[in-house]
């Protein structure tokens, strides 16, 4: 089966993970066992995927190996050779730095059914830890608004892991946010190279960005970008005349959502494509997520730079 069709199918098999519907779960920990269980199940039922699944549970069959660790169910339905891996220290270092400053509270639906992009954040963090516990790297985390506020270095633990989620679970969103501040301070501290996870609604000036980004990349690390908005800021589907709040400054505008779309998404594009081309040049992994976007995209990005840094 084509990688891109088996993608497909196993995105429309897997809605559970549609984050509405985690929201009313309201445990990381759940929710993050019920994102990656399901990602890893999809990534189980058919190994013809476009890169490697050398992590910890399955790798393709080198010779020399010992015939008896190959899954012959496995075999059965991809005629490929794929041996069972139960240990094995990947030795890969996974930073994650989440954007906790006020425009991240931003959510355009009402509960029960809505989320805010810190939530979303929050639960995409969590699945990303855990996965990577899983796959045996030492992973971290930090939050940022306008100063790191927390941070937890890289460890392979269960304990760990639980700090982690404790930290998510109290996370805030401040009323101050300067993006490359604390991003320079973080980048001057991280003495060994691995994978950057930067999770963020990328709320800058697109110059300070790329530069913060750069930091990262210059230093030898792996970086991965998950750009995290909300439907309403990708689609800009207000009627009528609007009151509009930053959520940094406080600063209102009324103002008609007819006559404002135009240029506000021409702006939004030429923000998020600028990023994005300049990702590219720097061998930044890039990735832009909506808030009603399933979780299994994230992690299907995050897979392919691990396997790339190995």
């Amino acid at each position: 089966m084509h990688s891109s069709v088996f993608a497909q199918q196993t995105r429309s098999k897997t809605r559970f993970l549609d984050p509405s519907v985690l929201a009313r779960i309201r445990n990381l920990e759940l929710i993050a066992r019920t994102v990656v269980d399901g990602f890893i199940s999809g990534l189980h039922r058919s190994p013809n995927l476009g890169f490697s699944l050398d992590f910890a549970e399955y790798r393709q069959y080198m010779p020399g190996d010992d015939v008896r660790r190959i899954d012959w169910k496995v075999f059965a339905r991809s005629d490929r050779f794929y041996v069972k891996e139960y240990e094995g220290e990947t030795n890969t270092y996974v930073h994650l730095l989440l954007d906790i400053s006020a425009s991240m509270g931003y959510g355009s639906r009402p509960k029960p059914d809505g989320i805010t992009k810190i939530e979303y954040a929050s639960y995409l963090a969590a699945s990303l830890a855990y996965f990577a516990q899983r796959q045996k790297d030492s992973v971290g985390l930090v939050t940022f608004d306008y100063r790191i506020v927390d941070r937890l270095p890289p460890r392979c633990r269960i304990a760990h892991m639980n700090s982690i989620l404790h930290l998510l679970d109290r996370a805030k969103t401040s009323d101050r946010s300067e993006f490359h501040k604390p991003l320079e301070a973080l980048a001057k501290t991280i003495r060994r190279r691995g994978i950057v996870v930067l999770i963020s609604d990328l709320y800058a000036p697109t110059d300070e960005v790329v530069k913060s980004l750069s930091l990262f990349r210059f230093k030898g690390n792996d970086v991965v970008i998950m750009h995290v908005l909300d439907p309403q800021e990708l689609d800009f589907n207000f009627a009528g005349g609007v009151r509009l709040l930053d959520m940094e400054t406080k600063r209102e505008a009324v103002l008609s959502a007819d006559q404002a779309k135009t240029d506000y998404l021409r702006l939004m594009n030429e923000h998020t494509s600028r990023i994005k081309k300049e990702c590219g040049v720097l061998g930044i992994d890039y990735e832009l997520l909506s808030t009603s976007r399933p979780l299994d995209y994230a992690l299907y990005s995050y897979l392919y730079t691990r396997q790339k840094s190995m």
